[in-house]
């Protein structure tokens, strides 16, 4: 098997070191930070421990089939608790008038339907039938597209994806917005349907309606909350890679992928997965000369035709250990779950690049985003775990943030989640736990955040009104005076920790050209032995999204050719049985999700491979 470097320790890249590993590759992660975690992280500050990132369980089926391969389970590495109600929806109040009570989303499809009837007669029926179609839309999604690596035309060409071509081609052609307000009037329940587009990284008018089936998730099978929150599922995942053999090295910042001229004839050597990995822009073109019968894997002399060699191989990946050293860790396979723009413009030389500065301007990035973490004294009743606050006038708050002229919305349509409704590890015994987020542009210039108050004007004024909104909206008017712990994270924060493109919370927005085949995919095509994985990559944004990134990988690597998931197999190592899940209490987490020092925790022990450079 090979050494294999992997940059970054979040979902995605722990989730790839763990099913490297488990094939038996020799793997090591380098992480710049001094947690692992990645935009997954975590803060605690008397008392209270914040996620500072995801926070809607959603799409288990994904998680399920992850820790398959890995011979485990959800139920044995999570305690999940499903959550009734799912959520609650306030709006903007008419001027002068006081907040009306929020629309509650409760658990289950049926109740669902009841709510949704209650506020618009008829309207059960239509959002039966629009779930079934969100359910359908999501199989076919997870049988064919999320998990294809495109390296191949022939696992999509099957007659089920033919009969439904033609309601395929209508949900790419028309946006999300327009697909649901041909089917329901109530401008609250249109915003139930179509606010999911911006955890997708865009807006309901520039979604395209095949995002409909994120419905299926939230209202149809429910929403579900991991006790410790997204952080333990970070601390499974590394612990799984770990027990897997896997060596992760902290304050570890890397300054180069290196690589060197891809060399042809005796003294050759071919990297894995290199071979029959192929982009899918020359995919359609590649199948169409393949073999005539699927047995025969002679390829045709069209494919040799098109099949353009990599010029370039990977030798490994330079990197500055938290002791201020300079080393080299050499490698035959090198994944990055960085962000790609960073990888791609920032990691690689000119001539390795296959996503350079003027790709990137013709892309779209998703919103940026103000995070605001609350630690508030005595409980608060008027909130379940989940809270979302949607502006009356929803067009202009969405143009605020993705039009030509961008600013932050006033007032803004804003996320809450309180886990300290579900978790009483997150928060001190009734005390409660609140994380807001404000969708803004993903522009570094509005600030950065920090600890009471102390970051740029702009993100703390923005701070202060989500704060004084919730307080109206909900109905909570002593909400300020009752914060005991405030902290704050701007977009400046995500560019410079995360060395996220314009300082965005996701990466490029799920629009129809950054979408499935069309987004950047897991391989460079520039550079043998080179992958990639996260959210700025293929499938996209979201949790789930980075732990299918990793499949990809592991995929192109062992040149499957597959659309759907991979069936789980023993592993070659030696560990026979999961790593029992530690409780959620002996985690500990960074005090500051942005330390200033990545050199203030010693590195772990480097790669046998690692050496320092002069």
């Amino acid at each position: 098997m090979s050494r294999v470097v992997i940059i970054g320790a979040g979902v995605a890249g722990l989730a790839t070191a763990a099913l490297l590993a488990h094939q038996g590759h020799e793997v090591e992660v380098l992480e710049g930070r001094d947690d692992v975690g990645g935009r997954a992280g975590s803060l605690t500050r008397d008392g209270f421990r914040f996620d500072t990132g995801p926070s809607w369980y959603l799409m288990p089926e994904v998680f399920e089939h992850f820790f398959e391969l890995l011979g485990t389970s959800s139920a044995e590495q999570l305690d999940l608790r499903t959550l009734d109600p799912g959520y609650a929806v306030f709006s903007e109040p008419d001027p002068g008038a006081p907040a009306s009570p929020p629309v509650i989303i409760p658990r289950g499809q049926d109740a669902v339907e009841r709510v949704f009837e209650s506020r618009e007669p008829g309207s059960s029926t239509a959002l039966r039938s629009y779930l079934d179609s969100a359910a359908r839309t999501s199989r076919l999604a997870q049988e064919y597209f999320l998990y294809n690596p495109y390296t191949r035309l022939r696992p999509i060409l099957t007659p089920e994806i033919t009969r439904s071509l033609p309601d395929l081609a209508g949900l790419l052609t028309q946006s999300l917005a327009g697909y649901i307000s041909r089917r329901f009037r109530d401008p609250v329940l249109r915003q139930v349907l179509g606010y999911p587009a911006v955890f997708l990284g865009t807006s309901p008018d520039r979604a395209p309606a095949m995002y409909h089936l994120m419905s299926a998730f939230d209202l149809a099978e429910g929403v579900q909350y991991p006790i410790g929150g997204f952080w333990e599922l970070v601390c499974r995942i590394e612990d799984l890679a770990r027990a897997e053999g896997v060596r992760i090295t902290t304050g570890a910042r890397v300054t180069q992928i290196t690589t060197d001229a891809r060399t042809t004839g005796p003294g050759s050597r071919e990297v894995p997965g290199s071979t029959d990995s192929r982009d899918a822009g020359s995919a359609a073109a590649r199948d169409a000369g393949s073999a005539t019968s699927p047995g025969d894997r002679r390829p045709h002399p069209l494919g040799r035709l098109l099949r353009r060699p990599r010029p370039r191989r990977v030798t490994g990946v330079s990197w500055r250990s938290a002791d201020g050293r300079d080393r080299h860790t050499e490698a035959e396979i090198v994944v990055s779950a960085a962000d790609l723009h960073h990888t791609e413009t920032r990691l690689l030389a000119p001539n390795a690049r296959s996503y350079p500065e003027r790709w990137w301007r013709r892309r779209v990035s998703g919103p940026g985003a103000v995070l605001v973490m609350l630690g508030v004294r005595g409980r608060l009743p008027e909130l379940p775990h989940h809270s979302l606050f949607f502006t009356r006038d929803w067009d202009t708050n969405f143009a605020a943030i993705f039009g030509d002229a961008p600013r932050i919305p006033d007032p803004a349509s804003i996320y809450l989640c309180k886990p300290s409704q579900t978790d009483d590890t997150v928060a001190p015994e009734g005390d409660e736990n609140l994380f807001v987020l404000v969708p803004v542009p993903a522009d570094p210039g509005l600030g950065h955040g920090g600890p009471d108050g102390t970051g740029s004007p702009t993100i703390e004024r923005t701070a202060d009104a989500a704060i004084d909104q919730i307080s109206r909206w909900a109905g909570i008017p002593d909400l300020a005076s009752r914060i005991l712990v405030r902290h704050t994270v701007g977009p400046q924060d995500f560019a410079d920790q995360y060395h996220s493109w314009h300082g965005g919370m996701l990466g490029p927005g799920h629009i129809l050209r950054q979408s499935a085949m069309f987004r950047a995919q897991n391989q460079s095509r520039r550079v043998d032995g080179l992958y990639y994985a996260g959210a700025t990559t293929a499938p996209g944004v979201g949790v789930p999204m980075c732990l299918i990134s990793a499949e990809l990988v592991l995929k192109r690597i062992t040149g499957d050719h597959s659309a759907g998931p991979t069936a789980p197999h023993p592993s070659p190592t030696t560990r026979t049985s999961p790593v029992p899940p530690p409780a959620s209490s002996v985690r500990t987490s960074s005090p500051h999700p942005f330390p200033a020092d990545p050199s203030a925790s010693d590195p772990s022990p480097t790669h046998a491979a690692s050496k320092e450079t002069p």
